[in-house]
């Protein structure tokens, strides 16, 4: 996990969703996007949510039903309606990150 305010490794960011195989993936690539227009240099990966309470993530993003569980696993959890909105992802990601100091 990235130390609060370090920004010399990319981001370990974690797109999950029930199977981990078209949702996840769709969100990936939302992700990466989203990371790209916020300026942030990141690592995005996606699993199922079985998968992916054993990887340590900086950021995890999905949908409720999935994210609830998540609250305590990395220090922003970011639960999303919509996986194919770019602009509505970066507003969610924007304050998290500046809180944690990954964005200026």
């Amino acid at each position: 996990m990235t130390k609060k305010g370090h920004l010399k490794e990319p981001l370990k960011v974690m797109t999950i969703c029930g199977v981990g195989m078209g949702s996840s993936l769709i969100l990936r690539s939302t992700a990466e996007k989203a990371l790209r227009q916020l300026g942030v240099d990141a690592e995005v990966a996606h699993e199922d949510v079985s998968s992916a309470r054993s990887v340590d993530a900086d950021v995890i993003i999905g949908q409720a039903l999935h994210t609830e569980e998540f609250e305590n696993a990395a220090p922003v959890v970011v639960t999303i309606s919509d996986f194919t909105d770019v602009d509505a992802l970066a507003n969610k990601l924007r304050a998290p990150l500046k809180e944690q100091g990954w964005l200026v």
